[in-house]
């Protein structure tokens, strides 16, 4: 840097509204923005979510009027997850492969509303569809397979391409399954749909709304740190993402966000692909909370997290947010 006051001041730039905005180095816009929507059966059915405030379940009907919302908005993608009837959960979470589960029912409904005026981003990973509310399949000794769960994903990957998905996410983190998913939607013609990769997943206390939400929580049986990330685990993380770019993924993802920011800006300067952050439920929900509490506001809190994710890289967000945010950039 050149330059001694007062012929530098740094301030002069500020100054102002105009001039603030004339010098801004990062750019949110709606279009860095994609919509978690949760997905439950039924007809006309919302039901809000406790620990989301603000957030609901809705039924595919009403799924298909937030993806008209989000398109409306200049949203891009909608990402779906669904809440499974714990009739339909079994332990080897079979309910995943049918081509008239939630999930699919709510991909085609969107896709034949909506065309492609919006993309839909599906999750691929068990939990949803488990009794154990495990990502995988797991044997007498409790622990996740690796091998045969991925087996059963590309199975589900392709299910959810058949339905018309654009964007496959795989978040179980489990070894091989990006080259896995890749091929089999190669060979059964689905050579457009994207693998997004829950390439860095952490083991975070942060998920435990998300849980709630898709109906999981209260199946868990032990934790998922035999395969999610150990949070101190930095290099790591680039190891995980090489391997999946390797492997055909289109663009990578960093699970949570806010906490791992030096993550994401590592990844991104290392592999410069497309990089994606989830700002999860616990990140919403301490934005909600501290609104509630009358300690922060809700619009500056979710603007200011939102911009730190596109500084550090990200060429997107998944956030529950995106909607309230989409409002206030659109004036």
């Amino acid at each position: 840097m050149t330059g001694h006051f007062p012929n530098t001041r740094l301030r002069r730039t500020r100054s102002t509204g105009w001039s603030r905005t004339l010098h801004r180095e990062t750019l949110l816009t709606s279009a860095d923005l994609i919509w978690p929507l949760f997905v439950t059966a039924g007809k006309g059915v919302e039901e809000p979510i406790a620990t989301l405030p603000g957030v609901s379940r809705w039924s595919v009907d009403g799924i298909v009027a937030r993806a008209k919302e989000a398109a409306a908005l200049g949203i891009p993608v909608v990402a779906l997850f669904p809440n499974t009837p714990r009739e339909l959960r079994s332990d080897d979470g079979a309910e995943a492969h049918n081509p008239d589960n939630l999930m699919c029912q709510a991909i085609r409904a969107i896709k034949d509303a909506c065309g492609d005026s919006i993309g839909v981003l599906t999750d691929v990973a068990l939990d949803p569809y488990t009794s154990h509310g495990q990502d995988g399949l797991v044997n007498d000794a409790g622990y996740v397979v690796n091998d045969e769960t991925v087996a059963t994903l590309v199975d589900q990957a392709v299910n959810q391409a058949n339905a018309g998905a654009d964007i496959i996410a795989p978040s179980d983190m489990m070894d091989g399954r990006i080259g896995a998913i890749r091929m089999a939607l190669e060979m059964n013609g689905h050579h457009n749909v994207q693998i997004m990769s829950y390439a860095a997943k952490y083991a975070s206390a942060f998920y435990g709304p998300f849980r709630d939400a898709v109906g999981s929580s209260g199946l868990l049986k032990g934790d998922k740190k035999a395969y999610q990330m150990d949070p101190a685990n930095a290099d790591e993380a680039m190891r995980e993402v090489a391997l999946d770019i390797a492997e055909g993924a289109d663009s990578v993802m960093v699970k949570p966000g806010l906490a791992y920011l030096d993550i994401i800006y590592r990844v991104k300067q290392r592999f410069d692909v497309p990089v994606f952050a989830y700002q999860v439920s616990g990140e919403y929900a301490m934005i909600e909370a501290a609104h509630a509490a009358g300690i922060g506001d809700r619009d500056a809190l979710a603007l200011e997290k939102l911009i730190a994710f596109k500084r550090a890289g990200c060429s997107g967000i998944l956030t529950y947010h995106a909607a309230h945010v989409a409002r206030l950039l659109n004036g």
